[in-house]
C-alpha cells in the first residue's frame, strides 16, 4: 500500500505542473482568439478559419515591437507613455503592470544589480532580495537619509509582490546566484529542485 501510494503522488507532482501549464496555455490561447477572431468572424466571416485572431494577435505583437525598433516610433511611444502616466487613473494601473513586466524582461532583470542575503534586525534570520537601487541623487526627499544605504526588493513566495527596503549597506552580502534563478527560488519558496540535484547531482544549502 505504502509503494502504491508513492508511485500516485510521484505521478501526481509530475502530472499537475505539466496539466496546468497546458491548461494556462490554453486559456491564454482562447482568450487571444476570443478578442480578435471575434472581430474577424463579425467583419469577414469568410476569411475566417478557428486561430487565426490568435495568430494575427502574434503578428501584431511582434509587428508592435519591430516597430519599436525604430527611433521615431520609439520616440512617439514613449511621448504617449508620458502622457498616460500624467493622468491619474489611468497611471494607477498602467504603470504598476509596465513595471511587473519590466520587472521579468531582461532589462527589468539587468536593472536589478545583485542578488543579497539581507540581515532582518540582528535576529539570525535572513532574506533573499535584490538590490534595485544604489543611488538616491535623482530622489531629493531621501538624499538626507540614504547614506550608505541601497534599497532591496525582496519577492514574496507563491505570488507576484514583494517588499522593498531600504537597508545599510552593511546589513547585505552578496550571493552568486543569477538574478533568474533567484527570483525562482524566491517564488518557489526555495522548493525548486536543480535538475542536477534530479540526477543525483549536490543539492543547494
Amino acid at each position: 500500500m505504502q509503494q502504491l501510494r508513492s508511485i500516485f503522488f510521484r505521478g501526481l507532482i509530475t502530472f499537475l505542473p505539466i496539466a496546468i501549464t497546458i491548461y494556462i496555455l490554453y486559456s491564454g490561447v482562447i482568450i487571444v482568439e476570443s478578442l480578435l477572431g471575434s472581430f474577424i468572424q463579425s467583419s469577414i466571416p469568410q476569411a475566417y478559419i478557428p486561430g487565426l485572431g490568435f495568430i494575427l494577435t502574434i503578428l501584431l505583437i511582434f509587428l508592435f515591437g519591430l516597430l519599436l525598433n525604430n527611433l521615431f516610433i520609439n520616440a512617439l511611444y514613449e511621448s504617449i507613455e508620458r502622457r498616460l502616466q500624467s493622468v491619474p487613473l489611468v497611471k494607477a494601473v498602467y504603470s504598476p503592470l509596465r513595471d511587473v513586466m519590466n520587472l521579468f524582461s531582461r532589462k527589468g532583470q539587468n536593472d536589478m544589480k545583485s542578488v543579497v542575503l539581507v540581515d532582518l534586525g540582528g535576529s539570525g534570520m535572513q532574506a533573499l532580495g535584490l538590490i534595485t537601487r544604489e543611488t538616491f541623487k535623482d530622489l531629493e526627499a531621501l538624499k538626507s537619509h540614504s547614506d550608505g544605504k541601497v534599497t532591496v526588493y525582496i519577492p514574496w513566495s507563491y505570488g507576484l509582490g514583494g517588499l522593498t527596503f531600504l537597508v545599510n549597506r552593511s546589513q547585505v552580502t552578496p550571493v552568486d546566484i543569477p538574478v533568474d534563478r533567484a527570483l525562482s527560488l524566491a517564488l518557489t519558496a526555495w522548493v525548486k529542485s536543480d535538475p542536477k540535484q534530479q540526477n543525483g547531482g549536490t543539492r543547494d544549502v
